[in-house]
């Protein structure tokens, strides 16, 4: 009876992020960079800032959702999230140009970061033990990249068919609904009885990933990959409008073949070679990562874009997988919130800091230089990597990375934002 809670349970979160995601996936894509480099025309430098408004913000809601999540448990610091962010998706239908789109994106990195640190942290909480964590954890990241699928191609049909404010009222009602599945998981979270200031609890979850070897080599080399993703947060919609000469929809499609792509790379995790299924793995899966990112912007041609975006996809879907994996696995019980929230955090600060550079490269190099560049630091980080991963992997775990069983089993459940 306890392992059918187990996957009832299981069932709920997956589908809650599912379609949660889907909205997010939509309403960032299509809806917010529809508007901002179709609707409104933005410059580099326009879309650099509003990208970087989001993440300060988003790093704000992830310092504050951490501890939360390790005081109240993920159900409910989700739930109450989902909430608040329906009135924020909204009000995108509101702005009348760049200045107030910048202002909202702010809101929705400081609301949506808590749905985001919440969703990472629910794994650990649905298993008995470690031996459970990585098919949880294929499951879950299985949903979010399915959600990559139909999230922007629902977002380009909208687009299409009614209008670009459509894909928020869709992004609203997506939350709605995960806040009702939500609510009919049964997950305990034991609260500690020793309770500090939250700046105390923050501090030692900071502390415990920087002094522990297996946690900090993660953390930092998902922080690299982000790096060398950050320029594409302020040129990927140009990539599209001003080198393939494309409309706003087309980003929606080539996202959602990205989406299939996260997909099978999450199932084909199951495959991933067992003397790989650690830190040296998981430097060479962000290896693949740096160069998957040549294939999708290293032409002019849109056939190739799509593929590139499938395969680009699959090893990204994989390389998620095992880093959230080796964190949780090296995150104790009571701290499991606020490492994943130090994780999301290293995630928006790697996708911040770019930004600052992204405009001034784009201008002197391309859009499309720019973009090819960002890839290549990313391999190169990871490659230099190497020998750190070899220590790491020398380093006991506090639970344990089990080899096989990745979306395995009789009992399968069914089925990046909000």
């Amino acid at each position: 009876m306890a392992g059918e809670h187990a996957e009832r349970d299981l069932r709920l979160v997956v589908a809650a992020r599912f379609i949660s995601r889907a909205g997010g996936e939509a309403a960032f894509f299509v809806g917010v960079w529809g508007k901002a480099a179709y609707d409104f025309h933005a410059t580099p430098s326009q879309i650099a800032l509003l990208m970087a408004t989001m993440a300060v913000c988003s790093i704000a809601g992830t310092v504050a959702s951490g501890v939360l999540v390790d005081r109240y448990g993920p159900k409910r610091v989700l739930a109450v999230s989902e909430a608040f962010f329906v009135p924020v998706a909204l009000s995108f239908v509101l702005p009348g140009g760049m200045g107030q789109l910048t202002l909202l994106a702010g809101l929705l990195g400081l609301f949506g970061a808590p749905v985001l640190t919440a969703a990472a942290s629910f794994a650990p909480f649905l298993v008995a033990s470690g031996s459970g964590l990585d098919r949880v954890n294929a499951w879950i990241e299985g949903a979010t990249s399915l959600s990559f699928v139909v999230g922007p191609a629902i977002g380009a049909v909208l687009v299409q068919t009614i209008s670009i404010d459509w894909v928020f009222v869709f992004d609203a009602l997506t939350s709605v609904v995960a806040v009702a599945l939500i609510s009919g998981v049964k997950v305990e979270h034991q609260r500690s009885e020793r309770r500090s200031r939250a700046w105390e609890e923050l501090k030692a979850g900071l502390r415990y990933a920087y002094s522990h070897r297996s946690v900090r080599y993660p953390v930092l080399l998902g922080t690299a990959t982000w790096l060398g993703f950050g320029a594409f947060g302020a040129l990927e919609p140009l990539f599209y409008r001003d080198v393939l000469r494309t409309g706003v929809a087309t980003i929606g499609w080539v996202n959602a073949l990205f989406g299939l792509g996260l997909v099978a790379g999450a199932g084909l995790t199951r495959l991933w070679p067992d003397r790989l299924r650690n830190a040296k793995g998981l430097a060479v899966a962000c290896i693949a990562v740096g160069f998957g990112a040549l294939l999708y912007v290293g032409t002019h041609v849109l056939p190739i874009v799509a593929v590139g975006a499938l395969v680009w996809g699959a090893i990204i879907g994989l390389t998620d997988v095992l880093l959230r994996v080796l964190v949780q696995s090296a995150s104790p019980d009571d701290m499991v919130g606020r490492i994943a929230g130090v994780t999301e955090m290293h995630r928006q600060a790697g996708e911040l800091l770019p930004l600052a550079v992204a405009p001034a490269l784009a201008a002197a190099l391309g859009v499309q230089a720019t973009l090819v560049g960002g890839g290549l630091v990313l391999a190169l980080l990871a490659l230099l990597s190497l020998p750190e991963a070899v220590a790491v992997d020398r380093t006991p775990r506090v639970r344990e990375v089990r080899a096989g069983g990745l979306l395995d089993g009789s009992d399968e459940p069914v089925s990046p934002n909000p």
